[in-house]
């Protein structure tokens, strides 16, 4: 177990920091929905019903909409786009091992690297592939629940609902996606930034403290 728990250490960390944010979500956005129920003199809804109400299901993916945006851009630009002095960049001068040809006859080398073929060519892209995919399902997810609970809001206050094709449209969509992108932006900006001049030590996300500030990589 201490085995377990070393090796997969900062996974584990992360997991369980998500479940308690999910958890903490969940009991507040519960909390708010029904306030904001009762603000329209309709009745509160349980767990379970919030669970598959608009609001959950928008706010929660707009957020991961625009965190798998960010990592997957963020993958994709660092291919052929350089900081110098980042930690978060490849070097400038010097090739680096991300750039080589894959060999199945290195020791231990992945499945799909020994299979060659459209496998191989497939799993070179997988990581961004990946990304990508886990953005477009968030941002499905995120406009059906926007659009769900844009018509409840609506059905409320005795208006028509909106169609899926009019809600593509509509300013509020946009405004939720929008102001969880430029944050992520922001911050990936500034972590490319700030790892130039500024230290950690002990972390794989920055450079050696007595490192130059111009030298670029980890």
């Amino acid at each position: 177990m201490k085995t377990f728990l070393r090796n997969n250490g900062l996974s584990i960390c992360f997991l369980l920091l998500f479940a308690v944010s999910m958890g903490g979500q969940i009991i507040f956005g519960l909390k708010e929905y029904n306030k904001e129920l009762a603000e329209q003199h309709a009745p509160p809804v349980e767990i379970g019903s919030y669970l598959s109400s608009g609001h959950f299901i928008q706010s929660t993916f707009e957020n991961w909409e625009s965190e798998f945006l960010q990592m997957a851009l963020f993958v994709l630009f660092t291919i052929f786009l350089m900081q110098k002095g980042s930690s978060e960049s490849k070097d400038l001068d010097k090739e680096e091992g991300v750039d080589r040809e894959p060999s199945p006859d290195r020791k231990n080398a992945p499945a799909a690297v020994k299979k060659g073929g459209w496998v191989l060519a497939i799993y070179k892209h997988s990581l961004s592939i990946a990304l990508l995919l886990l953005f477009m399902v968030s941002f499905a997810l995120h406009f059906y629940g926007s659009l769900k609970d844009e018509n409840l809001q609506q059905s409320l206050k005795g208006l028509p609902v909106e169609s899926a094709g009019d809600y593509l449209l509509d300013s509020r969509f946009w405004f939720e996606s929008f102001q969880n992108w430029q944050s992520e932006f922001l911050s990936v900006f500034a972590i490319i930034m700030l790892s130039i001049y500024l230290r950690q030590i002990g972390s794989s996300q920055s450079k050696p403290v007595d490192a130059p500030n111009m030298e670029t990589g980890e």
